[in-house]
């Protein structure tokens, strides 16, 4: 398995820091087949024109940002535009003061494609669509950029385009400054692009601002940011991408709101996205929200406390035992100590890559590693893929710098043998007695 140094490296440093890669995740994919099943079937949905909306749920360290990267990379190269972003004290679906319309800057911020999977995507969306239908209509007609009658004709389809929006809520507004976009690009007055940019990021902080350089009396607020996001999503389709995805992390920090009315009109703009999703109110637009368990199902404060969401979201009587992937929440299972086996030989085999050497480390060193790591007390219902990953980069980059020692001096250390709980075989009831490979 050749890696490029850059992903090696982006790799083991995020991995090593505690946070998701954005690129190279394929090189370390393991388990989690099941889910991305599930989500990859809502894609296709969406592709057809429908809609979907998600709860992905699993403890810190689980697996939850890793999944939605998964996904945000797999639907990049579907063609697809996607918009991600974390909640935070600041950030919120809904507030009284800039929360809600500071995480509509956050996803808009972030928007991305295919090309351009670094965020930022806005400005290219737009020109892209512009001269895309230029050419198509060039093409067409066989017209060339001289030709008189090429822009008449240009305008005629963007038009119809723009048209189409009006039926939506807010559509007129959002048709009216893609005019003024279109406008600005004919004419190249880049001055006049930037400032319809910044008033679709939501970046006009008063009307009176927006009228003054726009000349329009509208601006993008706390109260109606979601709206222009469903606008986002039909018109994208429109502009020749496969539809819209919305990833929000750390609904956590809805749980966390100390004002129980503040986190009910939250949990009610929720509300009101999963019925548009699941009602045919939105089109071509995927949103997945992730979190703990317990923002979910604490009834004092989670999601769960606000009853018209539990009654929708709730596991049935029968997916007890056997977990509903098609549910609209998905809890994230633990991987297993032979998925978690094959990851650290993925990660060894990135590691040598990396700093360029021979890896003494063996597979039963690795089986030692796992079978340590998973008979920690409490293991069973705490231990998380962050923390074995952690633990073994660590492992890795203390062999490499110390060439003298192996990978089972260090476990051997006072440092890690306070995890071993006599794995060596003094223990008579050894779970993970017969894990080989």
């Amino acid at each position: 398995m050749k890696i490029p140094k850059r992903i090696a490296r982006t790799l083991i440093s995020s991995l090593k820091g505690g946070v998701v890669p954005r690129i190279g995740l394929p090189y370390i994919t393991v388990g989690r087949k099941n889910e991305i099943d599930a989500l990859l079937h809502d894609v296709s949905v969406i592709e057809d024109g429908g809609a979907s909306f998600r709860f992905v749920v699993g403890r810190y360290g689980s697996g939850k940002s890793f999944l939605l990267q998964t996904l945000r990379n797999y639907v990049l190269e579907k063609n697809f535009v996607v918009v991600d972003g974390d909640l935070s004290p600041e950030r919120r679906l809904h507030g009284n003061h800039g929360q809600g319309l500071a995480t509509y800057r956050e996803l808009v911020r972030n928007m991305s494609t295919r090309t351009k999977p670094e965020g930022g995507a806005l400005t290219l969306i737009l020109d892209r669509w512009i001269n895309r239908v230029q050419q198509e209509v060039m093409e067409e007609k066989g017209l060339s950029l001289m030709d008189g009658s090429l822009e008449p004709e240009v305008e005629r389809r963007i038009s119809a385009v723009i048209f189409s929006l009006n039926e939506m809520v807010h559509g007129f507004d959002f048709a009216r400054l893609l005019t003024m976009y279109y406008q600005a690009y004919r004419q190249g007055n880049d001055e006049q692009k930037a400032m319809v940019i910044k008033w679709f990021r939501g970046e006009y902080h008063t009307k009176s601002e927006a009228r003054q350089e726009l000349g329009v009396n509208i601006i993008i607020t706390d109260d109606d940011w979601y709206e222009y996001l469903k606008i986002f999503a039909l018109f994208l389709k429109q502009a020749g991408y496969a539809g819209f995805f919305i990833l929000i992390d750390e609904l956590v920090n809805i749980y966390k709101i100390p004002n129980a009315i503040s986190r009910q009109y939250n949990y009610e703009k929720i509300l009101t996205m999963f019925n548009d999703t699941m009602q045919g109110k939105a089109r071509y637009l995927g949103i997945i929200l992730s979190g703990t368990p317990q923002c979910m199902e604490d009834p004092r404060r989670g999601v769960y406390s606000y009853e018209a969401l539990r009654s929708r979201l709730a596991s049935g009587h029968f997916s007890t035992e056997y977990k509903d992937l098609l549910a609209p929440v998905i809890y994230l299972q633990p991987l297993t100590p032979e998925e978690m086996l094959v990851l650290t030989e993925k990660l060894t085999d990135i590691h040598s890559q990396l700093y360029g050497y021979d890896s003494k480390v063996t597979q039963e060193d690795r089986i030692s590693f796992i079978r340590i790591e998973f008979a920690r007390v409490g293991a069973d219902s705490h231990i998380t893929p962050r923390e074995i990953i952690r633990d073994f980069i660590e492992l890795l980059d203390l062999v490499y710098q110390h060439p003298d020692k192996t990978l089972p001096d260090f476990m051997a250390s006072g440092d890690f043998t306070y995890a071993k709980n006599e794995v060596e075989g003094e223990k008579t009831d050894d779970k993970f007695a017969e894990f080989t490979i």
